[in-house]
């Protein structure tokens, strides 16, 4: 993939950190709907530890520029 985008958490597309929507832009997905998944992923499932995981994308995703 020489055309796809560095993973950068979002200014523009952000609601908390921009994770999510750094996250989609980098797939090529709709954030609100990457947002829906991951926030029924974190509640339904007790595996997933979605606030823990969130909290160390925030830290370990560059901000874009």
């Amino acid at each position: 993939m020489a055309d796809a985008r560095p993973l950068r958490r979002s200014r523009r597309n952000r609601i908390i950190g921009g994770v999510m929507g750094g996250v989609a832009a980098h797939f090529g997905l709709n954030p609100t709907g990457l947002r829906v998944v991951y926030v029924v992923g974190s509640i339904v499932s007790a595996a997933f530890p979605g606030l823990l995981v969130y909290l160390v994308l925030w830290l370990l995703i560059p901000r874009e520029d």
